[in-house]
């Protein structure tokens, strides 16, 4: 069953980094989403932080990754405030009874939610990437049915603040 999981997770995590989508900030804002999707959890804040180690199963809306590298099922939440390369802007989740909708469904259902994300103009100035994270097969009969957007800088830790309102 552990080996399941993992293999799950690490499936997971090889999606994340195929599915990329360039986020245009061309010195204008990106526009707030119009409502974000019914099935997307609200933003909740860790209560310390950075924080080591932490499964890409539990990642938050909101949260903020140093050094992110979508390949490895952990990662690093720092604060916001702090130098970071990554953001998680926007999840949606599938319910527990859907059937498995294959990839290019979730593909889809990602950059919707990405479109979605109420970005803030903190955006501009940066050059910066959609990234999607999806289940793969085998972790979605483990029950994992989320897809999440990340927002990532093509520099490094250069983003200084949240991405979100």
């Amino acid at each position: 069953m552990v080996l399941l999981v993992l293999g799950g997770m690490l499936v997971w995590a090889f999606g994340a980094m195929l599915a990329t989508a360039t986020l245009q900030t061309n010195g204008e804002p990106v526009p707030a989403a119009k409502s974000p999707s019914d099935a997307a959890p609200s933003a909740t804040p860790r209560p310390s932080l950075p924080v080591k180690g932490v499964s890409s199963l539990d990642f938050r809306l909101g949260d903020c990754f140093k050094d992110f590298d979508p390949s490895t099922p952990d990662a690093e939440v720092v604060a916001c405030a702090s130098p970071h390369s990554a953001q998680l802007v926007a999840v949606h989740q599938y319910a527990a009874a859907d059937s498995y909708p294959g990839s290019t469904a979730m593909k889809a259902k990602g950059r919707e939610a990405c479109q979605a994300a109420p970005l803030n103009s903190k955006t501009t100035g940066y050059e910066l990437k959609y990234r999607l994270a999806y289940p793969s097969p085998d972790s979605w009969r483990s029950g994992d049915r989320r897809v999440d957007c990340y927002i990532t800088s093509t520099s490094g830790n250069i983003i200084k603040s949240s991405l979100l309102p």
